[in-house]
């Protein structure tokens, strides 16, 4: 440890530290603009130039190391002089418009312009011009004459997004942020560059010049897309969405939100809201009360039961739905006598597991592995956070290794990270791959094989280098993806995977798809024993179907087949915030989104995080577990007597701690699929018959769907000709879920 004096106080800081950790620390403010804490310094605005004794002139403190004895003043006449010049020349060029600036009432060089600049300029030159610049839907650069330049949108695209499309051309005056010749921002984490930027030269699209920010109420909550459970800040005027920010949490998303997490809340005012329930007669649909659709509904269940059993009845929900709904779900369908229910509509193999499928590790422990083996997963689209971890392990020197298609919904290859090894191999091919990863362990450390395969060729011999990846270093980790999860070898892939982490010490786990993927499994929202599955659910093998929260002719495996084995149902209730599935159902209830009901999701790593409403019920909504409360009450179901989503929240197994009992989760191998040398039988790695069932990133849920921006997005459009692709497929085993 170092120490210095700041401003007459001691502070011990590491070795290594710079002034403004010190600062940090000892909680003194610095002001300065291209400094940021999860950024490399740039040391370029000047605006933290501190007083250091014995140096010649007033030095950055962003870019100054700490060394034993320093005394540092932040506050005396030198430091504010200093400080007060580079706010002068930063206003030079800076436009007066701050009372129409979007950034206006939260802008960084707003706030210290008050403190340090001054009432007049002494520059009577005209202020400079920078064209305006079209970079994609999502991010503005419409007013880049307000760019100080302090290159925290570039730093950010370079080290954290992993891509560079943002760079400085030009010199002194004429220097500018753009893009390379004139092409979009692609990034997936691209909106995070609003965050960041201390001016208003970058702004939000969808937001411009919608609300003031003082106007807009300040709210919690959880993102209800993929599996990293990121927190957020939802921003509310008059009851309505206007902005998503991110929450800080160092644990799960940092400071950081995907674009999916930001921008999705367009939806949430589209005019795809369904905003009362309406059942079709006659094939027109028609607005009627709840009373009403939900009496339909539970004379319609009655009569089916009646008809041809309890078992002609099942429950299909989307595993982006709250634990609460997915509990009330799987507790309905099971009070009717039926125990088909399930959310794995993307699944190929649905073997049974008693323990809990998830990362197996905590978030946070992705940024420090130092081997890592991804199966099945183009991790930067399917979990753009987990993505941005792995790439800090691999800055720090971490290898990346990956067992992949290069027929991925769009360009595999784009990682945006070095990859230390990579077999690239049809997903048909993938239990082959991992096993000959698991031979070449077991030649390097003269044991059994699992499976006998061959070593020989250019497979071989990458094989061997992933062995060999994987035998060294300590902090090391087995991720299977949504390819994996959802292959029809999956039991095989997580078999193979097992054998290998037991072999090289390394941890095991699933990526898991989307924001609830673990809570289902927590709330039983599956089959227990004799229920059909997702896909025999999906092959017309019952007369009354409901579906909560997805659409299967995007959310199933096979979507033709889907649909045709939904329209042989005599009845089908959907019950959804927005107006779907309305070809073939017969009634629609509208049950709130995350931002109008209460709720808990359980993310990757098992933590348990609880929200509230942040607007009131659009229309006639209503929260998701009200709705199915009340029709349990209509069916004459015991043990619906609940008052508040905390109350269904107490009946679930395991959900009373912040985390998931480990003994829920699982120690050592994952879930309860293991492989005792040799047993896995050659016939498990033969060619699969289909292609697993992907999401694309803005494809994964109804609320990105209907996204108007995040669909004008080049990852989109790509995704789109995937989504026409496989709804036009006549031959069933080729359909990819876009």
């Amino acid at each position: 440890m170092v120490e210095i004096e700041l401003d007459g106080q001691k502070v011990e800081v590491p070795a290594g530290s710079t002034v403004m950790n010190a600062a940090e620390k000892a909680g003194t403010y610095i002001p300065h603009f291209c400094y940021h804490k999860k950024l490399s310094i740039a040391a370029n605005c000047r605006m933290c130039l501190v007083d250091i004794e014995k140096a010649p002139k007033p030095m950055p403190a962003c870019a100054t190391p700490v060394s034993q004895g320093m005394v540092v003043h932040t506050k005396n006449d030198k430091a504010i002089k200093a400080q007060k010049g580079v706010m002068e020349f930063l206003l030079i060029n800076h436009p007066l418009d701050c009372p129409i600036c979007d950034q206006g009432g939260e802008c960084q060089l707003q706030d210290l312009a008050v403190g340090y600049g001054s009432g007049s300029s002494r520059y009577e030159e005209e202020k400079r011009m920078v064209a305006v610049k079209d970079i994609g839907p999502l991010v503005s650069m419409q007013e880049m004459s307000r760019c100080i330049h302090c290159t925290r949108c570039v730093r950010f695209g370079q080290e954290v997004a992993g891509v560079m499309e943002l760079g400085m051309s030009h010199r002194g005056e004429h220097a500018e942020i753009e893009t390379f010749v004139g092409m979009t921002v692609d990034s997936e984490l691209s909106g995070n560059m609003i965050d960041i930027c201390p001016v208003g030269a970058l702004t939000s699209k969808p937001f411009r010049y919608s609300a003031r920010t003082w106007e807009l109420s300040r709210r919690k909550s959880v993102s209800p897309h993929d599996s990293t459970g990121a927190n957020l800040i939802v921003q509310v005027k008059s009851n309505r969405v206007m902005r998503v920010l991110p929450l800080e949490n160092e644990d799960v998303n940092e400071c950081w939100i995907a674009d999916r997490d930001r921008f999705s809340y367009e939806s949430l005012n589209s005019d795809e809201r369904l905003m009362t329930p309406m059942i079709k007669q006659g094939g027109i649909w028609k607005s009627v009360d709840w009373q009403t659709a939900l009496e339909y509904v539970a004379n319609g269940l009655k009569q089916i039961k009646a008809d041809h059993g309890a078992q002609s009845i099942g429950v299909l929900a989307s595993p982006h739905s709250t634990l609460e709904e997915l509990f009330l779900a799987g507790s309905l369908v099971r009070g009717l006598g039926s125990d088909n229910i399930d959310y794995r509509l993307r699944n190929a193999d649905f073997s049974q597991h008693s323990a809990i499928r998830w990362l197996g590790m905590s978030i946070a422990s992705l940024s420090n592995l130092q081997r890592v083996l991804v199966v099945g997963s183009n991790l930067r689209k399917d979990h753009p956070l987990f993505a941005q971890r792995i790439r800090q392990a691999v800055r720090k020197g971490g290898n990346v290794n990956s067992i992949n298609s290069d027929l991925e919904l769009f360009d595999a290859d784009a990682w945006a990270m070095p990859l230390a090894n990579r077999i690239t191999a049809p997903a048909s091919d993938w239990a082959k791959a991992l096993a000959e990863v698991a031979a070449a362990i077991a030649l390097e450390k003269g044991i059994a094989a699992p499976v006998a395969v061959s070593l020989e060729g250019a497979a071989g011999v990458t094989a061997k280098s992933i062995a060999a990846s994987l035998i060294g270093g300590e902090r090391k980790a087995i991720l299977l993806g949504n390819a994996a999860a959802h292959h029809v070898n999956a039991s095989s892939l997580l078999a193979l995977a097992n054998w290998i982490a037991v072999q090289t010490g390394a941890g095991i786990g699933y990526l898991s798809e989307a924001a609830n993927t673990v809570g289902a499994q927590l709330a039983g929202a599956m089959p227990n024993g004799e229920g059909l599955n997702a896909a025999q659910m999906l092959d017309g093998q019952l007369k009354a179907v409901l579906l909560f929260g997805n659409e299967p002719a995007f959310d199933s495996a096979n979507p033709a087949q889907s649909l045709a084995g939904i329209n042989q149902a005599q009845m089908v209730v959907t019950l959804s915030p927005f107006k779907a599935n309305m070809s073939f159902s017969d009634v629609l209830l509208p049950i709130s989104p995350f931002t109008e009901t209460p709720g808990t999701f359980v993310n990757a790593e098992g933590r348990l995080q609880s929200f509230h409403a942040v607007t009131k019920p659009l229309g006639d909504t209503r929260p998701g577990w009200k709705v199915l409360r009340v029709l349990a009450n209509l069916l004459e179901l015991p043990g619906f007597a609940y008052e508040t989503a905390a109350d269904v929240l107490a009946q679930i197994p395991g959900a009373n701690d912040t985390h998931i009992a480990a003994e829920r989760l699982g120690n050592g191998t994952l879930a309860s699929i293991t492989l005792d040398s040799p047993v896995l039988a050659p016939s498990a790695l033969g060619a699969a018959p289909t292609v697993p069932a992907v999401a694309s990133i803005y494809q994964l849920d109804s609320m990105v769907r209907r996204s108007t921006s995040l669909q004008l997005t080049t990852d989109a459009q790509k995704a789109l000709l995937q989504v026409q692709s496989a709804l036009q497929s006549k031959n069933p085993s080729a359909g990819v879920a876009a």
